[in-house]
């Protein structure tokens, strides 16, 4: 009798125990979650699965001779994400040069740029920000708010000023290139095409050689954070001194590069990588594969815009290059009949691992003037006309003649699966 009394409170013991341990579980149950939680919200994601394959396109043209030395849908119509501040900044450049800028200008932050969708800069409403920060602040972190300040400070609204970009880009014989807002946030009516791409990032450097220099910026510091350039190749790939990425979701991953080794200059794009790292692989390989082709020599003329804007240009110089019908001279070549399959942006590519010269970014030093706070919507109506002096071009006789691609972009139609919740850059 004794002994089962023992067994029992034995037994009344141990159920006791282990009660005790399942409620100690259950309360710690909450804990352990969000510590997990936490610990896995900072780990990388994957934003994509297996099957994302937005529409890819590339082109790599020599700058020297303005042959074009691959291709693949060069002339389809893409999306252009963040390509889209290249000519935001091209609009700023213009606005320096002509001294209606200067890079210490403040330009006011409104409520509708601070409002804008990441990745930014964390700008507030009714502050002002000094234009040379934004032109970092735009080529590393790809800062939405800072474009669209640049835009008001510009065009007076977003809106006026994608005009005014669509405007640039008709004149620099980008003719399958429609811009909708300055920062290449998701629309579905902004398109370009890789071709058009590869003559933006070879104009802003025979237009702004002085401030293209600021597309190699490594970092910028800003209110006490660091941001890196999401430009990888920089520092990484021999030669490449710019210039911009860019992504959504139906863009794809996109980047332009440009690359100067041994004399030579090519311009390559691609469009609609499956990654960053994907893309990048795939631009090592085309800088690999077609620098040793390019030309040490310049056979082809520095680009120019259709509307005579260039100074020299106005006062006659080099009418011997000017085309008899009036339409602008494009330094890039028509399609090539030998571009590789698109299947090859998804491979690797070792052969592209030599480290950079390190590419010096002086700060530009020009006499602009300050532009009064006063004056600032004045300045934002005004499309800067250029003052540069005409550089020496080569016969224009030596070009072909670039496609139409007005008669592309009413025949061939954009992916519609716009919309994405990861940030662009």
């Amino acid at each position: 009798m004794g002994s089962a009394r023992i067994s029992r409170s034995h037994w009344l013991a141990l159920a006791g125990l282990v009660a005790t341990l399942a409620i100690a579980a259950a309360s710690c149950d909450p804990a352990q979650a969000r510590v997990k939680s936490k610990r896995d919200h900072h780990r990388p994601r994957a934003i994509h699965g297996p099957n994302y394959h937005p529409p890819y396109a590339d082109i790599v043209v020599d700058d020297k001779s303005g042959l074009v030395l691959h291709e693949v849908s060069a002339d389809e119509p893409r999306h252009p994400a963040s390509l889209t501040k290249i000519m935001t900044l091209y609009l700023l450049f213009e606005q320096l040069e002509a001294g209606k800028l200067s890079l210490d200008t403040e330009l006011p932050i409104s409520t509708r740029a601070a409002l804008q969708n990441p990745t930014k800069l964390g700008l507030k409403p009714n502050q002002t920000i000094k234009v040379e920060d934004a032109i970092k602040g735009l080529v590393t972190k790809s800062a939405n708010d800072a474009a669209v300040v640049v835009a008001e400070a510009i065009g007076g609204s977003e809106e006026d000023f994608a005009k005014l970009m669509t405007a640039k880009a008709g004149a620099l014989g980008m003719l399958g290139t429609t811009y909708v807002n300055a920062s290449g946030l998701p629309a579905e009516a902004q398109i370009t095409t890789a071709r058009d791409q590869a003559i933006l990032g070879r104009a802003v450097q025979h237009r702004f050689p002085v401030y293209y220099q600021y597309f190699a910026t490594p970092s910028f510091r800003y209110k006490g954070a660091e941001m890196r350039n999401h430009n990888n190749l920089l520092g990484q790939v021999k030669g490449v001194d710019g210039i911009k990425t860019g992504y959504t979701e139906a863009s794809g991953y996109n980047l332009t590069s440009s690359v100067r080794r041994d004399e030579k200059h090519i311009v390559a794009v691609v469009l609609g990588g499956t990654s960053n790292g994907a893309r990048d692989a795939r631009m090592r390989q085309l800088i690999e594969a077609h620098i040793l082709q390019a030309s040490t020599q310049r056979t082809a003329p520095i680009m120019v815009e259709a509307n005579g804007q260039d100074g020299a240009h106005q006062d006659g110089a080099h009418q011997d290059n000017a085309r008899p019908d009036g339409a602008n001279v494009v330094a890039v070549s028509p399609a090539t009949p030998n571009a590789e399959p698109p299947a090859a942006e998804r491979a690797d590519a070792a052969v592209a691992s030599a480290k950079a010269d390190p590419v010096p970014v002086p700060r530009p030093r020009l006499q602009a003037a300050k532009l009064p706070a006063s004056a600032s919507k004045q300045a934002a109506s005004i499309q800067a006309p250029a003052t540069r002096a005409q550089r020496t071009t080569a016969k224009a006789s030596t070009l072909g003649v670039l496609q139409d691609i007005s008669a592309l972009r009413q025949t061939r139609h954009v992916e519609r699966n716009v919309g994405s919740s990861a940030p662009l850059h």
